[in-house]
């Protein structure tokens, strides 16, 4: 991990002329600005005001101006760009004028989460699965409908086309110094993942961003456009794109989740996560899309747990015990990473500080049974529409908690 101090002899020594500042809108869309190396220390010292009116989701043009003040231990050099005269990134946080940090920033609301989850003796660990799809580009430049290729679930070249670009991704993010744990062809044409090795919150979260970042830029130097959106082809029935996130807890050091049968602190970060699994729903799911996704293709319908089983809200995967984990899978890419596993977080916790009971586990196949069998298992469904999920933060005193004024009112809360 960099500090200040290192950070400005490795600019000065390693012949870097290009320097970006990378932040987050609300909604998890990542933006840039550059300035040259003569201005890093300035920016670790007063940071680099930008125009805040212009950004979603931040100020109005009455009072615009906000500061970024980079990260020194997220330095990264971009392996894509030239290595006579590096350009290097980091992830900044945002603050106003007087020093005091910007509240609508959720990489500083994460920041601080991780933070009060430590005084009460845990630490969260994740791990993303990200997929996304890959469409070829026209003669223009612009995307089509066109997949890159025919193939399914863990198919080989030829059939899967997709393997140097995947191979490319991962070389990129080695060089960054993020781990990939694996890669392979998803079940849809041209459908792709890439999983990520567990590590803080805030890691988990920066990675996320820096691979989206990756996958865009190595997909269109190969003519392709890479589509993280959650229905990109949903009138042809391919699987939607989803943003499984693996969470570990640890209480003074030892993995609640490692026990078999599960710790009653494990069962109630579990089911504190699935009693605000309703309200988290706008931000986990956040465009109307995300809508067409859920109860289709290993995307769960309702607010359920099982083990192994694919079709639920959380599930338990097989595993060692160093890597026993529970996964949420109703995320989709569109949503704000940091955003949402501060919501986790709090979640999770608030279950083990409430010793809140965890439902019985649900072994059906959740995607061939009829609501009235629903009605009788006590299945609660997770909201049909952007609107539905909407309505429901809105009445959400966790969630108003949680999420700063400018953040509620930017989701339409």
């Amino acid at each position: 991990m960099y500090t200040k101090k290192e950070v400005l002899e490795y600019i000065s020594e390693n012949g870097v002329k290009f320097i970006k500042l990378f932040f987050l809108d609300v909604f998890g869309n990542t933006k840039s600005i550059s300035i040259q190396p003569h201005e890093l220390e300035r920016a670790f010292e007063s940071g680099i005001s930008f125009d805040a009116s212009s950004v979603p989701g931040f100020l109005n043009v009455t009072k615009s101006d906000l500061f970024l003040i980079p990260d020194p231990s997220t330095l990264s050099v971009l392996p894509w760009r030239p290595q006579q005269g590096k350009v290097v990134r980091f992830f900044c946080n945002i603050c106003y004028p007087d020093g005091k940090p910007f509240e609508g920033d959720m990489r500083t609301l994460l920041a601080q989460s991780v933070e009060e989850a430590k005084k009460s003796g845990y630490e969260l660990k994740a791990g993303t699965e990200c997929e996304f799809y890959l469409f070829k580009l026209d003669e223009k430049g612009e995307r089509t409908q066109i997949p890159l290729d025919g193939a399914g679930y863990c198919d080989l070249a030829p059939l899967d086309k997709g393997e140097n670009v995947r191979r490319q991704i991962c070389l990129y993010l080695e060089q960054m110094g993020i781990q990939p744990e694996s890669s392979h062809h998803e079940s849809g044409p041209g459908q792709q993942e890439v999983d990520f090795k567990y590590s803080s919150l805030l890691n988990a979260a920066d990675n996320l961003s820096t691979f989206k970042t990756v996958v865009s830029t190595v997909a269109n130097s190969n003519g392709l456009y890479a589509d993280f959106s959650p229905a990109p082809a949903y009138s042809y029935g391919w699987p939607g794109n989803g943003l499984h996130i693996n969470i570990s807890v640890y209480k003074d050091g030892k993995n609640i989740f490692a026990s078999e049968p599960l710790s009653d602190e494990a069962k109630s970060f579990m089911a504190g996560i699935m009693e605000r699994a309703l309200e988290i729903s706008r931000f986990t799911n956040p465009v109307d899309a995300s809508y067409q996704r859920l109860g289709r293709c290993e995307a769960p319908k309702y607010v359920s747990w099982s083990r192994q089983n694919r079709s639920q809200f959380i599930r338990v995967p097989a595993a060692a015990e160093e890597f026993r984990r529970i996964e949420l899978r109703s995320p989709d890419p569109t949503c704000n990473q940091y955003l949402v596993l501060t919501l986790i977080l709090k979640a999770g916790l608030e279950g083990i500080q409430k010793k809140l009971k965890l439902q019985d586990e649900v072994n059906s196949n959740l995607y061939e049974i009829s609501y009235e069998e629903a009605e009788e298992m006590n299945l609660v469904m997770l909201p049909a529409s952007l609107n539905g999920a909407i309505d429901i933060a809105k009445n959400s005193d966790f969630i108003k908690s949680v999420l700063p004024e400018v953040t509620l009112k930017a989701f339409g809360l």
